[in-house]
């Protein structure tokens, strides 16, 4: 790390208290030994109480909306001001860590607290949200908590099932939430002036810079697509090596085409094939099909679409060659969400201060904030964590680390004073 600052005691006590709490909230588990919270579970609703308490704490008004998300206000000089809005989400993958989203929503209770014990009143209004599901764990949904407060729910994620066919409407009404008010959840554009969420990195480079905290530029857009290789099989031991119409060796030539382009780019751009089947599978018998995925990410969509044109092409140069067929077909896709680079400014000033330099870097994982930005300005901070693991029971980061995150975006905040 370059030149930090020392950190003052109240930013120290006050990660101890946000480590505490994940810990206390990581005991809110469905699965004894691990860390599973899933929407609408009798831990996500415990984890809303045990949240909402401790907004109320810092003199927040406390509430849980339609969809379940865990609401808190606290009241600037002017009511009618549009909201500062912060928050992350309080669910998690299957066998977790219990830093990813939590973190956000905690240091947000933090900065609260630190206005509340100095008596600051801002121009605007803070209010704090704990997302209800950004991960999509039970009903493979993903950002439904976010998409409340957008109100762009579509119609049909009310009937889809989870691995008990349990619907979304069904758990709703278990929980005493009715799922004909969902659209109540939904705020009005002019309730908020800005969205900021604090996470963890979930990759290597602030710890590969020494650095604890790094800006977001952009969320990564992402395309999906199944692709598969067709040519001939045959026998293993009577097709000459010259003769062949071999599937699995034109896929593992594009595979290190795949990456060797990619890394070409630069831009933070990857690419990754997640998955390959071969056809049909046996020992003595030449692949005469081959089904793969390839899964491409970028902070910006025209440099995405030319990479992923690229490939592709590739693979049909590669295919053509070889006297086989190639086929592609896309069945997900999102674009790149950018940050408002106000915001950003406002952070980088804030983590500049403490450490000596700040770290832009795009975020290849979905956040709540690609919701929000649809129709708030967003930005986000980036927590160091040990060698960029996430989702994984191994999640770690440092009280040192998660006092610098609290002061910056304490210090952020204050800002908006001004």
């Amino acid at each position: 790390m370059i030149a930090a600052i020392p950190l003052s005691t109240e930013a120290e006590q006050a990660a101890l208290r946000v480590m505490a709490r994940c810990d206390r909230l990581a005991e809110l588990s469905e699965t004894p030994g691990e860390l599973t919270r899933v929407y609408l579970s009798a831990q996500h609703i415990q984890a809303n109480r045990l949240v909402g308490e401790w907004m109320a704490a810092v003199g927040m008004t406390t509430w849980q909306d339609s969809v379940g998300n865990i609401c808190g206000r606290y009241e600037g000089l002017d009511p009618q001001a549009p909201a500062l809005l912060l928050g992350s989400h309080l669910d998690s993958v299957r066998n977790a860590g219990r830093y990813d989203g939590p973190l956000g929503v905690l240091t947000a209770i933090e900065v609260v607290a630190h206005l509340h014990s100095q008596g600051i009143r801002l121009p605007m209004a803070v209010e704090i949200v704990g997302f209800a599901d950004e991960e999509g764990t039970r009903f493979g949904i993903t950002l439904l908590g976010s998409r409340g407060l957008t109100g762009t729910w579509p119609q049909d994620w009310l009937q889809r099932t989870d691995a008990h066919g349990i619907s979304v409407a069904e758990a709703m009404l278990g929980l005493g939430l009715n799922p004909a008010d969902i659209l109540a959840a939904q705020r009005d554009v002019n309730d908020f002036c800005a969205y900021l969420e604090l996470h963890i990195e979930q990759g290597p480079c602030l710890q590969s810079a020494d650095l604890p905290l790094g800006v977001v530029t952009a969320i990564n857009g992402a395309r999906r697509l199944n692709c598969g290789f067709v040519g001939h099989a045959g026998h293993a031991g009577t097709v000459p090596m010259g003769h062949r119409q071999d599937a699995l060796a034109a896929a593992a030539e594009w595979m290190v085409a795949i990456e060797t382009m990619t890394a070409a780019r630069g831009d933070n751009l990857v690419a990754t094939v997640g998955k390959i089947e071969s056809f049909p599978g046996a020992v003595n018998v030449i692949p005469g099909e081959v089904r793969l995925s390839l899964d491409v990410r970028g902070p910006e969509d025209n440099a995405l679409g030319v990479l992923l044109a690229d490939l592709l092409g590739k693979a049909n140069e590669i295919a053509a060659r070889r006297g086989l067929r190639f086929d592609a077909e896309q069945f997900y896709g999102i674009q790149a969400t950018a940050c408002d680079p106000a915001l950003q400014q406002r952070l980088a000033q804030s983590v500049e201060a403490l450490q000596g330099q700040s770290m832009l870097l795009p975020s290849g994982a979905g956040h709540d904030a690609i919701a929000i930005a649809e129709r708030w300005p967003v930005a986000m901070l980036f927590v160091r964590c040990k060698d960029g693991i996430s989702h994984h029971p191994d999640e770690s980061v440092t009280v040192e680390d998660v006092a610098y995150a609290t002061q910056a975006y304490i210090d952020t905040v204050l800002g908006f004073a001004q």
